[in-house]
């Protein structure tokens, strides 16, 4: 279930910061108004969130297939909650801009962990006899 509830977050940032990254500015009150080359920057970290968002849906479906995804998924929202801290503790962001992003990464990683595939054994080979 957590796979899935990141998949959809990752793929609704991501068609936002495709499709409208000037809508981006606005949402998270980046001002003064950002040059036009942060539009690039945007439209570039969203297509990371589709991707992710393409890689949580796989690991979704099958997790120890996909474990890859779930190990770097936990690995970019450790660096977002790192980054996210840094940046509001020289004031360059404002809780209010990034409350989500001071908060979900820690559950996100916290969640991935504790369900990560490696970590919960499989059940045991049930042992058919068959009877002739």
């Amino acid at each position: 279930m957590i796979l899935m509830v990141i998949a959809v977050s990752q793929l609704v940032l991501g068609v936002l910061f495709v499709a409208a990254p000037t809508l981006v500015h606005t949402i998270f009150q980046f001002t003064p108004a950002e040059p036009g080359w942060a539009d690039w920057l945007m439209v570039m970290m969203g297509g990371r969130f589709l991707g992710f968002a393409y890689g949580m849906f796989l690991a979704a479906r099958d997790p120890r297939k996909h474990v890859a995804w779930i190990n770097a998924m936990i690995l970019v929202q450790a660096i977002d909650w790192i980054a996210t801290m840094a940046h509001l503790a020289t004031g360059d962001v404002r809780l209010m801009q990034v409350p989500t992003t001071a908060v979900m990464p820690v559950v996100a990683v916290a969640a991935l962990l504790w369900l990560h595939p490696r970590r919960i054994r499989e059940p045991a080979a049930i042992e058919t006899q068959q009877v002739y």
